[in-house]
């Protein structure tokens, strides 16, 4: 999956104890990008950038200051969490003043930058990964791309593609999964198709919807909104409930989210609010936020008034998360939406 593509990517340009600039984990970062609990924070150097805590936004002037400052070997630009489109062509760069590849991890926007709806990475990086699971609607997988030559180390016997397959096997990876290499076909056959690019314009039309009714009915966003199918909520901050608590009472309403980290609150962990299970909000375990994501609904065929009950419906029970009635009801409600929009018609599954 996508960790292992992140780990075979940096086994083929890199050594322990080479140094990473990556997204912070709270900041939206994913694990493999330098968490110290992962083998990135624990194999390599890691510099981490955060969103600015005004704009809530990355900062390309802070990113260029670390870089100029640290050398880094890679500078890596994607994300596991974070509501706006990143500038590929501003990091690499950054990467080009200071010496270093650029890495794009587009794990969840690959099928926005397939569908037209983002900047394609591939020209201003060299090496590019994913999954094929989230925005791309394939099988549970991942995809590596690359330049062919490496720019780094012209002369060595193995180009970078090279190096990236031989990191894969026999550096990391046992037998093929034959059904989940011809599963990934059918999916970027799906991409090249008209229709999928309606699809990814339809995930960001919603996703904008979303972040708009959630905003009037009282919920605090980070950056105020979203650029693709990701947002990124503090509940914490706009109602008093932490990210855990809200993703355990919106799963009892049948909506299923997941709680977040967001860089949002003191950093001291001696200073955190409790919550009323009196535990500490803002850890990993127990962070301030959720994230919502579109993809899922607009391929069931939700559009923009769909997300819009969706919306107040989230915070309808956010608002009343102790409230056993209201959860119910909102339950039947979700229910009954999701009868309009039978999973597979044909088969009257649903009805």
């Amino acid at each position: 999956a996508g960790s292992q593509a992140n780990m075979q990517a940096y086994f083929s340009i890199l050594k322990p104890g080479d140094t990473i600039l990556g997204l912070s984990l709270d900041s939206g970062g994913h694990l493999t990008h330098g968490s110290p609990v992962n083998f990135s924070g624990q194999l390599y150097n890691i510099v981490p950038y955060s969103v600015n805590k005004d704009s809530e936004r990355i900062e390309m002037d802070e990113v260029r200051e670390l870089a100029l400052k640290h050398k880094p070997k890679l500078i890596l630009s994607g994300f596991s969490a974070y509501p706006r489109e990143l500038d590929f062509k501003k990091f690499k760069e950054i990467a080009d003043e200071v010496g270093a590849y650029h890495m794009a991890d587009i794990a969840h926007i690959a099928g926005l930058c397939a569908g037209g709806q983002h900047q394609n990475p591939m020209p201003y990086c060299d090496i590019v990964t994913t999954t094929t699971h989230k925005t791309l609607r394939g099988p549970r997988g991942a995809l590596i791309l690359s330049q062919e030559e490496d720019r780094f180390n012209p002369d060595d016997k193995k180009n970078l593609a090279q190096k990236i397959d031989f990191a894969v096997f026999p550096g990391t990876q046992g037998g093929p999964l034959d059904h989940v290499i011809a599963a990934k076909a059918v999916a970027f056959g799906e991409a090249l198709k008209p229709e999928f690019k309606t699809y990814c314009e339809q995930v960001v039309k919603n996703a904008k919807v979303l972040a708009t009714t959630l905003m009037d009915g009282g919920m605090k966003l980070l950056s105020d909104g979203t650029d693709n199918h990701l947002i990124l909520m503090d509940v914490w901050g706009s109602k008093k409930v932490s990210g855990k608590e809200a993703e355990l009472v919106l799963d009892e309403a049948h909506i299923f989210t997941n709680k977040n980290m967001v860089a949002i609150g003191p950093t001291d962990r001696e200073e955190m609010p409790i919550d009323s299970r009196g535990k500490k909000v803002g850890t990993p375990f127990n962070p301030r936020g959720i994230r919502l994501g579109t993809p899922a609904l607009t391929t069931r065929g939700l559009v923009e008034a769909d997300m819009e009950t969706v919306g107040k419906l989230i915070v309808k029970v956010l608002d009343n998360p102790k409230d056993k009635t209201v959860v119910e009801s909102v339950k039947g409600d979700i229910l009954e939406l999701c009868k309009k929009y039978p999973l597979y018609p044909g088969l009257g599954i649903m009805k």
